[in-house]
């Protein structure tokens, strides 16, 4: 699983904490990428973060649910 932020989003403090929640439930890890250190996820995501991949599709963008993101994995 990965999780698309950038510094000073707001709303990835929320969806990092939601990820963080469903992995401890089911002893997994994520990664996080920084969008603003690559200019293509930068382009490509500027305006539409966080965003959750989960296997290269992504299961969230903006607001994650605990329940959506466990279904996923």
């Amino acid at each position: 699983m990965v999780v698309l932020t950038r510094p000073g989003c707001h709303l990835c403090d929320v969806a990092r904490d939601v990820v963080e929640a469903v992995c401890a439930q089911r002893d997994l890890d994520y990664d996080e990428i920084d969008i603003s250190e690559d200019p293509f996820l930068a382009s490509e995501y500027a305006a539409a973060i966080p965003v959750v991949l989960v296997d290269d599709v992504e299961v969230a963008r903006f607001r994650v649910s605990p329940q959506v993101l466990a279904a996923a994995l």
